[in-house]
Formats: C-alpha cells, sequence, structure tokens
C-alpha cells in the first residue's frame, strides 16, 4: 500500500485509457484483476488481525476484484466469506467468479462479519444505488469493526465527488492503479477514511495529482532579509486581516515584510509604513498581498490601493475583498495567485460545469492566474493546465482570517522565488500542516505563529 502524497489523479474515463493501453488483451486485463485482488487480500490480511472477513461483490469488474480476493484469501487459510448482489455481468467477473469454490451468500440475508470489504461498486458509478444495496451495505458496515472499500465506496460519483447515494464511512479505502478525483473531492472525500494506493502495474500520467510535501525555500549562509524575499502587504477598511496576512508571511519564512497602511503594533518585526504608491515602489518587493481586509465601502481606499498594485509588475495574491472587486476577466500584468473560496470563485468566474478540478482548471486557463480554490477539498490550478488537490482539511479552518494566513504565506512563497504553482501548494501544505498540528479550536492568530513550527 502506498501514501497518496504527489500520486497522480485520474477520471474514470482516463483509468479506463491507462488499464486498455497497458493490458490489451482479455488475459492481460484479467491479470491486472489478479494484481487487484491480491492487493486487497494483502490490505486484509494485514489489517484485520485474523478477523474472519466478509467481501461484498457487484456484478462488474469491481465485484471481479472482490471474488479474486476472497480466493487468495481462503487459500491462505484466513477466514473469509462473500455476499453478492447478483450474478457477475462482466466477463472478466464471471471469470473471477469461477475461481471461487466457497458458498455465496444473498447480499440481503448475509449475517455481519468483523471486517467488511465493500467490492460492489467502484470506479464509473455515476447514478444511485437503490435501497435493495444501500440497506444491507448499511447494516452490515454498522456492525463490522473495521470497514474497507476496494476503489471507492460503494455510491459516489468518480469524477466530480458528488454522492448519489450516502455510503456508509469506512475506515480505510484501497484506490486500485491510481487515486480518483473523488477520493479528495467533497462530498465523497469524507466517506473515505484513510487513503492507500494499490499498484496494480499500469502506468497512470496525468496532469492532476495529489498534494505533497514540498521542498521549501531555506536561507544559506549568505543570505540576508532580502534575498529571503520581501512581501508587502496592503491594509484596507479592517486593518486586522492585513496584519492576519503579514504576519503569515513572516512566520513562513519571508525576509522582510512590509505592511502598508496599518498603524504601528506587535509584532515589531513587520516594518509599517502609511499607504502610498511610493512606498509600494521604495524597494521592488518579490510579491505584494493585497485583499485581506481591503473594504467595499470605502471607495477612496479600496480603488487606489487596488489599481496601483494591478499596475505594477510585482508578483501578486489576490485574495478576500480585492476579488470581489476584480473585472471579469481581467489581465494580469505579473505572475498572480488568486486565493477565492466559493462564494468568491462563483463570483468571479460563475457556476461553471464539471468537477471543482475542472472549474479551477478552467478559470485558471481564462485569468492567466494560478487559481487556490479554497475549501476542505483545496485545488490548486495553473494557466497551463496543471492541477493539484489537497487531502481533506482540518474542519477548525473553518474560522476567520484562516484565509489572510494562506495569503499571507502564498505572498512568502512567491517572495522567496517560487514559481506561483509551487508558491501556491508549498503554501496549502504548510497552512494544513500548522491546522492539524494545533488540534481543534485555534484562532487565526496562533495558524500565522503556527507556521513557523511547520516548515
Amino acid at each position: 500500500m502506498i501514501p497518496i502524497h504527489g500520486q497522480p489523479i485520474l477520471t474514470a474515463a482516463q483509468m479506463r485509457a491507462a488499464e486498455e493501453a497497458a493490458a490489451p488483451t482479455p488475459d492481460a486485463m484479467y491479470a491486472l484483476m489478479e494484481r487487484a485482488g491480491a492487493g486487497v487480500a494483502e490490505a486484509v490480511r494485514r489489517l484485520s488481525a485474523g478477523a474472519e472477513a466478509l467481501i461484498l461483490c457487484g456484478p462488474g469488474n469491481n465485484g471481479g476484484d472482490g471474488y479474486v480476493a476472497a480466493r487468495i484469501l481462503r487459500e491462505q487459510g484466513h477466514p473469509v466469506r462473500l455476499a453478492a448482489a447478483s450474478e457477475p455481468k462482466s466477463d472478466l467477473a464471471r471469470r473471477a467468479r469461477a475461481g471461487w469454490d466457497g458458498p455465496v451468500e444473498r447480499l440481503a440475508d448475509a449475517d455481519p462479519a468483523p471486517v467488511l470489504v465493500d467490492a460492489l461498486f467502484g470506479t464509473g458509478l455515476a447514478r444511485s444505488l437503490d435501497e435493495g444495496l444501500t440497506a444491507p451495505l448499511h447494516r452490515l458496515a454498522d456492525a463490522a469493526r473495521l470497514r474497507l472499500a476496494v476503489d471507492l465506496p460503494s455510491g459516489v460519483a468518480t469524477d466530480d465527488g458528488a454522492v448519489p447515494s450516502e455510503p456508509p464511512r469506512f475506515d480505510v479505502t484501497l484506490a486500485l492503479g491510481a487515486l480518483k478525483p473523488a477520493h479528495l473531492l467533497q462530498p465523497a472525500a469524507r466517506y473515505m477514511g484513510e487513503l492507500r494506493l494499490l499498484d496494480i502495474g499500469v502506468p497512470a500520467p496525468s496532469r492532476t495529482r495529489a498534494l505533497a510535501r514540498p521542498t521549501l525555500p531555506e536561507p544559506g549562509p549568505d543570505s540576508h532579509k532580502f534575498t529571503r524575499g520581501l512581501v508587502c502587504v496592503v491594509s484596507g477598511e479592517m486593518p486586522g486581516a492585513a496584519e492576519l496576512a503579514a504576519t503569515a508571511a513572516a512566520h513562513a519564512g519571508a525576509g522582510y515584510v512590509l505592511l502598508l497602511g496599518a498603524e504601528a503594533s506587535a509584532p515589531h518585526a513587520i516594518v509599517r509604513r502609511p499607504w502610498s504608491l511610493e512606498a509600494l515602489s521604495v524597494r521592488k518587493p518579490g510579491a505584494v498581498v493585497i485583499g485581506p481586509g481591503l473594504g467595499r465601502e470605502d471607495k477612496s481606499i479600496w480603488i487606489p490601493r487596488l489599481s496601483s498594485v494591478l499596475a505594477t509588475p510585482y508578483p501578486v495574491v489576490l485574495d478576500g475583498d480585492a476579488l470581489r472587486h476584480l473585472s471579469n476577466p481581467h489581465s494580469f500584468r505579473g505572475p498572480t495567485i488568486l486565493t477565492p473560496h466559493a462564494g468568491e470563485f462563483d463570483h468571479l468566474f460563475g457556476l461553471g460545469q464539471g468537477s471543482k478540478i475542472d472549474r479551477a482548471r478552467a478559470a485558471a486557463e481564462r485569468s492567466g492566474a494560478t487559481i487556490v480554490f479554497k475549501g476542505a477539498d483545496t485545488v490548486i490550478a495553473s494557466p497551463h493546465g496543471d492541477a493539484i488537490v489537497a487531502p481533506e482539511a482540518s474542519a477548525w479552518l473553518s474560522t476567520a482570517g484562516t484565509g489572510d494566513v494562506l495569503a499571507g504565506a502564498c505572498g512568502a512563497m512567491l517572495a522567496a522565488g517560487l514559481d506561483p504553482l509551487a508558491a501556491a501548494e508549498a503554501a496549502v501544505w504548510l497552512h494544513g500542516r500548522a491546522a492539524r498540528r494545533l488540534g481543534p479550536a485555534f484562532l487565526a492568530d496562533d495558524l500565522a505563529e503556527g507556521l513557523s513550527a511547520c516548515r
């Protein structure tokens, strides 16, 4: 079982194409099923502590994987039972069923077991399941002490993370060959439990991948405050938000943070100046962050500050209120990161079509900026077609100011010289890690300071 960090993400159609390219004959395809079933069996053997497993098999190839896993477990002497929703309907599943010489229980009548393995429906499902399937699945899952899903929990839609039929919550989901969008996109992601990837021998190239731990910029012996990156944060009507962004930039590693338009207060390491275009350009910033607390009411504040920033060639992070004031589409002069939450994204780009990944990628292409589409399933997309999906974030990030912290961290990474996609990935990773380390009920102030400990 392989950790998911940095692994490619494929849609159902992309996964089918990858499998067909790797296994062009029926025998080769069945060899893939044997490898998948063997991987599932090994995971059950490792995780179950010898307890009896009940494998639920559907009519398609996901059920075929289950038949293979059950056969291998039985051959190894592991206690295993098998229940089926119906007879196999695909040639591969029928071939796998023929290799199982034990009894097949009816799904509706099956008794529970300590370990439940869901191999009913995997990749490709895009419809709701009928009550004759969901009721026994929930009944058996509720009675099990360990619940494993093969490829995907039955009831979730592969490509967009929708949940046509609510599945049980699983302890472990075993992704076959590659991650799928539903593994990381909400609401489906909340049902996955721990995600692990099983290598079945299928090359899976993709321009979409899971977030991985980045190589963060580090100072060297010859570094000084300006070589480490100068971040300028522009304040507005609500200076507390800009203070948070500036504090976050400093704790994320910026060597010099200049806060324009806010009065002096702690931390004293942040340099404060009144707002002016001249103050913005005294030293060439490595990144300018604008939007946190900029405001929407006082046009004498936000219009000159935002228009001045957008007229510069400096790398820019646009967050919060700045996103509400952008003309759409907007042409940016320098490297740009936009960090919208769902409401800001819809305001900028409309509701759109497809998954959150599709929408973020389309927005990046349209705007020419790197998009950080925030949420429990944050998606980062570049104008060049690359996309990165972050695993489920701490629910405690749902508090005021955490987005300002992320904007500051993005600014620090841009100022350190990373390209916008790498800067956004590093900031999202650092932000999520700090939240997990803090645990429950933290303040955004704690989160900003906590970035230092996560580098």
